[in-house]
């Protein structure tokens, strides 16, 4: 089973830049379509972003353009950069990996982004 931590959240101003990585240990992430979601208080997490091995990106239509979701095979790890950051992206984000043709999703423990002046 895969093991995810999520590192490089924090606080950034309206229109700057962060980027989140993901560390998955236990599998590889060539085995498993990686992800992003992000969820606000009191709501359901929603997607950001996914990616397959060697697939397209697929991002949420408020993100495109936004951000990008890349794999590094060698580190084993799964990036989210989000450019242009607004202040409704202020979540936490959570990581996931989820085999292909499966529908269970291992999460990570969640990283919190706050956009604010």
């Amino acid at each position: 089973q895969v093991h995810l931590v999520e590192s490089g959240g924090g606080l950034v101003q309206p229109g700057g830049s962060l980027s989140l990585a993901c560390a998955a240990s236990g599998s590889t992430v060539r085995e498993y379509v990686m992800g992003w979601y992000r969820q606000h208080p009191g709501s359901e997490r929603e997607l950001v972003a996914f990616i397959a091995s060697g697939g397209t990106p697929n991002y949420a239509d408020n993100m495109k353009g936004r951000c990008t979701i890349s794999t590094d095979n060698a580190q084993n790890t799964v990036y989210l950069q989000m450019n242009s950051l607004k202040l409704e992206d202020t979540a936490v984000y959570y990581c996931y990996a989820r085999r292909p043709f499966t529908t269970t999703k291992y999460w990570g423990q969640g990283t919190q982004v706050t956009v604010s002046s």
